[in-house]
């Protein structure tokens, strides 16, 4: 048996490889799975495979991409899920901003530098003709840094996915002025150079588990829906919402094309240097 260790964020995207861990898929398959959560995101996961904390991580498309190119020992493996991250942009409910075309000159709270959610803030931006200045940004680590942020308002605007913040906005603690998606696929899995040299037949089997449990989870709608409400505190709706506007990654194909615009929207967002040397970003099987 050979353990893996793998990160994620404590959402629902994860649910598909937590079900196959429950169900002893891959354990029949000769893998034993370590999980942790990463409540920080992708920042927080890419800290830890630079740390030899993990093995493998299910992370945000343009933050690996981005920490492959500045030095971390790892490659994308697979893709993992493959439509578009819906970010809602919030703000407080105590907060006078009402409307989305008011947010571009306030105050944003950011996760990290170069994490998605500083990330989407410029492409917004830029998509309207404007450019943030990086005084306009905050760190706040996580979702609760936000909230605690946003409610002192000490901070006006924040990035993040709509269905993990749906519970807050119905509870009144943040107003959802607007929505932006991200322009390529959600999520990628990326493994540390350390467990690919050492065992790539593994990786493999731990691919094949998760793509088949990802087929299987996307065929099992009425029995999976009301997992994910009760799993992730959701309105049933919601959790059918989400579940119709996500597609998991089947074959694990990654984009050559995917991966230049990724690359296009770091430099124009000043987040990657123009002239940055980029390494391979795939794992060459």
């Amino acid at each position: 048996m050979i353990k893996i260790r793998i990160g994620g964020v404590p959402e629902h995207f994860n649910l598909p490889i937590h079900l196959a861990n429950e169900s002893g898929d891959f354990k029949a398959a000769g893998i034993e799975i370590e999980w942790t959560n990463f409540g920080g995101g992708t920042g927080e996961m890419t800290k830890a495979l630079r740390n030899n904390e993990v093995d493998l991580c299910i992370l945000l498309t343009e933050g690996i991409i981005l920490d492959i190119i500045n030095g971390n020992p790892a490659k994308i493996i697979s893709e993992y899920v493959s439509t578009p991250l819906c970010w809602g942009i919030h703000t407080s409910i105590n907060n006078p901003i009402n409307e989305y075309s008011q947010i571009y000159e306030k105050q944003y709270a950011i996760s990290r530098n170069g994490s998605g959610s500083h990330l989407m803030a410029q492409i917004d931006a830029n998509g309207q003709g404007l450019e943030l200045k990086e005084n306009q940004f905050e760190i706040i680590k996580n979702l609760d840094g936000a909230l605690s942020s946003l409610e002192k308002l000490d901070t006006d605007v924040f990035y993040w996915e709509k269905f993990t913040t749906k519970p807050y906005v119905d509870s009144g603690l943040l107003k959802r002025i607007g929505e932006f998606p991200t322009p390529w696929p959600s999520f990628m899995i990326a493994a540390s150079d350390a467990i690919l040299k050492e065992h790539p037949q593994a990786i493999d089997k731990l691919l094949d588990v998760i793509q088949d449990n990802c087929r299987e989870f996307m065929l099992s709608e009425k029995e999976v829906i009301p997992q994910v409400a009760e799993r992730y505190q959701l309105k049933l709706e919601d959790a059918e919402n989400w579940f119709h506007r996500t597609e998991w990654a089947t074959n694990g194909w990654v984009s050559d094309k995917m991966l230049q615009s990724v690359i296009y929207n770091l430099k124009l967002a000043n987040i990657l240097e123009q002239d940055k040397a980029i390494p391979e970003l795939i794992w060459k099987r």
